[in-house]
């Protein structure tokens, strides 16, 4: 399984990545591997602040549908469109083209509190 030193993990097994005080948030590898095949993701939260640990949308497998957990407190500023069309892009490309949504932070430093990579491995036995 792929874990990117650069990220930072939540214990929901979603990554971040921060770019200035805006961030990339999406499933990681291991989480996408133990949903299945990706058929619908759901983002319900677009120009809404979501506060840390609250549901920002859902993921569905083809046995499951599972929520989706905001790592920080932030607003979603943009959602995106490919996996709408090919939500297998999760499974295929978890870190790249499968992200799931943009944020604009409200507290940039508050990602000092998540995993880094190798603490997530260890959370996951991996």
């Amino acid at each position: 399984m792929n874990f990117p030193a650069e990220l930072k993990y939540t214990k929901d097994h979603e990554w971040i990545r921060v770019e200035g005080d805006e961030a990339v948030i999406g499933i990681t590898d291991f989480a996408q591997r133990e949903l299945g095949d990706i058929v619908f993701v759901d983002i319900n939260s677009l120009d809404e602040e979501v506060a840390a640990n609250e549901v920002f949308g859902t993921i569905e497998a083809v046995k499951t549908v599972s929520d989706l957990f905001m790592p920080l407190t932030a607003t979603v500023v943009a959602v995106n469109e490919a996996i709408d069309a090919s939500p297998e892009l999760v499974n295929s490309d978890p870190y790249g083209e499968g992200w799931i949504i943009r944020v604009k932070l409200a507290d940039v430093a508050s990602i000092d509190g998540l995993l880094t990579a190798d603490q997530y491995k260890e959370e996951i036995n991996a």
